[in-house]
Protein backbone atom coordinates (compact mmCIF):
# COMPACT_ATOMS: atom_id res chain seq x y z
CA UNK A 1 0.00 0.00 0.00
CA UNK A 2 2.77 2.43 0.96
CA UNK A 3 4.68 1.68 -2.26
CA UNK A 4 1.56 2.51 -4.30
CA UNK A 5 1.09 5.79 -2.41
CA UNK A 6 4.77 6.71 -2.92
CA UNK A 7 4.47 6.07 -6.68
CA UNK A 8 1.34 8.26 -6.91
CA UNK A 9 3.03 10.90 -4.77
CA UNK A 10 6.07 10.94 -7.07
CA UNK A 11 3.84 11.39 -10.16
CA UNK A 12 1.89 14.19 -8.49
CA UNK A 13 5.10 15.87 -7.33
CA UNK A 14 6.46 15.77 -10.90
CA UNK A 15 3.24 17.23 -12.29
CA UNK A 16 3.13 20.07 -9.78
CA UNK A 17 6.80 21.05 -10.19
CA UNK A 18 6.45 20.94 -13.96
CA UNK A 19 3.36 23.16 -13.79
CA UNK A 20 5.36 25.60 -11.63
CA UNK A 21 8.23 25.77 -14.14
CA UNK A 22 8.89 23.49 -17.11
CA UNK A 23 12.09 21.52 -16.49
CA UNK A 24 11.99 21.53 -12.67
CA UNK A 25 10.47 18.04 -12.50
CA UNK A 26 13.04 16.70 -14.95
CA UNK A 27 15.76 18.02 -12.62
CA UNK A 28 13.94 16.37 -9.71
CA UNK A 29 13.86 13.11 -11.71
CA UNK A 30 17.64 13.46 -12.27
CA UNK A 31 17.25 14.06 -16.02
CA UNK A 32 19.64 17.00 -15.86
CA UNK A 33 20.28 17.58 -19.56
CA UNK A 34 16.60 17.56 -20.39
CA UNK A 35 15.77 19.60 -17.29
CA UNK A 36 18.26 22.40 -17.99
CA UNK A 37 17.23 22.44 -21.66
CA UNK A 38 13.54 22.84 -20.76
CA UNK A 39 14.25 25.51 -18.13
CA UNK A 40 16.41 27.37 -20.65
CA UNK A 41 13.78 27.12 -23.37
CA UNK A 42 11.10 28.26 -20.93
CA UNK A 43 13.12 31.35 -20.02
CA UNK A 44 13.90 32.08 -23.68
CA UNK A 45 10.29 31.82 -24.85
CA UNK A 46 9.03 33.64 -21.75
CA UNK A 47 11.40 36.58 -22.20
CA UNK A 48 11.07 36.81 -25.99
CA UNK A 49 7.28 36.53 -25.80
CA UNK A 50 7.07 39.11 -22.96
CA UNK A 51 4.99 36.57 -21.06
CA UNK A 52 5.65 37.83 -17.53
CA UNK A 53 4.63 41.34 -18.59
CA UNK A 54 1.50 39.91 -20.23
CA UNK A 55 0.65 38.07 -16.99
CA UNK A 56 1.06 41.19 -14.83
CA UNK A 57 -0.98 43.34 -17.20
CA UNK A 58 -3.70 40.68 -17.49
CA UNK A 59 -4.03 40.27 -13.73
CA UNK A 60 -4.41 44.04 -13.49
CA UNK A 61 -7.19 44.06 -16.08
CA UNK A 62 -5.12 45.89 -18.69
CA UNK A 63 -6.02 43.59 -21.57
CA UNK A 64 -5.32 46.02 -24.46
CA UNK A 65 -1.85 46.70 -23.01
CA UNK A 66 -1.30 42.95 -22.56
CA UNK A 67 -2.20 42.36 -26.21
CA UNK A 68 0.18 45.13 -27.26
CA UNK A 69 2.99 43.65 -25.14
CA UNK A 70 2.56 40.12 -26.49
CA UNK A 71 5.06 38.83 -29.01
CA UNK A 72 2.78 36.22 -30.55
CA UNK A 73 5.46 34.72 -32.78
CA UNK A 74 7.45 33.69 -29.70
CA UNK A 75 4.62 33.04 -27.27
CA UNK A 76 3.00 30.51 -29.60
CA UNK A 77 5.85 28.11 -28.72
CA UNK A 78 4.94 28.25 -25.04
CA UNK A 79 1.89 25.91 -24.92
CA UNK A 80 3.67 23.03 -26.65
CA UNK A 81 6.79 23.48 -24.56
CA UNK A 82 4.73 23.72 -21.37
CA UNK A 83 2.52 20.69 -21.95
CA UNK A 84 5.37 18.58 -23.31
CA UNK A 85 7.38 19.31 -20.16
CA UNK A 86 4.42 18.30 -17.98
CA UNK A 87 3.86 15.08 -19.93
CA UNK A 88 7.55 14.20 -19.96
CA UNK A 89 7.88 14.80 -16.21
CA UNK A 90 4.83 12.66 -15.50
CA UNK A 91 6.15 9.88 -17.73
CA UNK A 92 9.62 10.00 -16.13
CA UNK A 93 7.96 9.68 -12.72
CA UNK A 94 6.27 6.44 -13.78
CA UNK A 95 2.98 7.74 -15.17
CA UNK A 96 1.42 7.60 -18.59
CA UNK A 97 1.51 3.84 -18.91
CA UNK A 98 -2.07 3.55 -20.17
CA UNK A 99 -2.62 3.60 -23.96
CA UNK A 100 -3.09 7.05 -25.49
CA UNK A 101 -2.72 8.71 -22.07
CA UNK A 102 -0.82 11.58 -23.71
CA UNK A 103 -3.74 12.72 -25.89
CA UNK A 104 -5.44 15.11 -23.42
CA UNK A 105 -2.18 17.04 -22.92
CA UNK A 106 -1.37 17.08 -26.64
CA UNK A 107 -4.80 18.49 -27.47
CA UNK A 108 -4.48 20.95 -24.60
CA UNK A 109 -1.32 22.31 -26.24
CA UNK A 110 -3.17 22.61 -29.56
CA UNK A 111 -6.22 24.37 -28.11
CA UNK A 112 -4.26 26.71 -25.84
CA UNK A 113 -2.26 27.75 -28.91
CA UNK A 114 -5.50 28.37 -30.82
CA UNK A 115 -6.77 30.44 -27.89
CA UNK A 116 -3.59 32.50 -28.01
CA UNK A 117 -3.90 33.06 -31.76
CA UNK A 118 -7.42 34.50 -31.44
CA UNK A 119 -6.85 36.30 -28.13
CA UNK A 120 -6.31 39.74 -29.64
CA UNK A 121 -9.83 39.92 -31.04
CA UNK A 122 -11.98 37.21 -29.44
CA UNK A 123 -14.60 38.54 -27.02
CA UNK A 124 -16.99 36.85 -24.63
CA UNK A 125 -20.18 38.86 -24.03
CA UNK A 126 -18.42 41.84 -25.58
CA UNK A 127 -15.39 41.58 -23.29
CA UNK A 128 -11.91 41.17 -24.73
CA UNK A 129 -10.30 38.27 -22.87
CA UNK A 130 -6.68 38.68 -23.93
CA UNK A 131 -3.53 36.60 -24.44
CA UNK A 132 -3.41 35.07 -20.97
CA UNK A 133 -7.03 34.38 -20.06
CA UNK A 134 -8.39 33.14 -23.40
CA UNK A 135 -5.78 30.38 -23.76
CA UNK A 136 -6.59 29.28 -20.20
CA UNK A 137 -10.29 29.13 -21.14
CA UNK A 138 -9.39 26.93 -24.13
CA UNK A 139 -7.52 24.45 -21.88
CA UNK A 140 -10.60 22.46 -20.74
CA UNK A 141 -11.72 22.21 -24.37
CA UNK A 142 -8.36 20.65 -25.28
CA UNK A 143 -8.49 18.28 -22.32
CA UNK A 144 -12.02 17.25 -23.27
CA UNK A 145 -11.29 16.75 -26.97
CA UNK A 146 -8.16 14.75 -26.11
CA UNK A 147 -10.12 12.59 -23.64
CA UNK A 148 -12.86 11.94 -26.20
CA UNK A 149 -10.37 10.98 -28.91
CA UNK A 150 -8.54 8.76 -26.43
CA UNK A 151 -11.84 7.08 -25.50
CA UNK A 152 -12.69 6.52 -29.18
CA UNK A 153 -9.27 5.07 -29.96
CA UNK A 154 -9.48 2.73 -26.97
CA UNK A 155 -12.87 1.52 -28.22
CA UNK A 156 -11.55 1.04 -31.77
CA UNK A 157 -8.44 -0.86 -30.69
CA UNK A 158 -10.22 -2.89 -27.99
CA UNK A 159 -11.85 -5.07 -30.65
Amino acid sequence: MEKKINKKSKKLEALLWSIALPGFAQLLNQKYGKGFLLVGLEFLVNVMGNFNRVIVLSFNGKIPEAIEATNYLWLMFYPCLYFFAIWDAYKDAGGGEKPFAYLPLVFSAYFVTIGLIFSARFTIFGTLIGPMWLPILFLPIGLGVGAIIRYMLLKIYAD
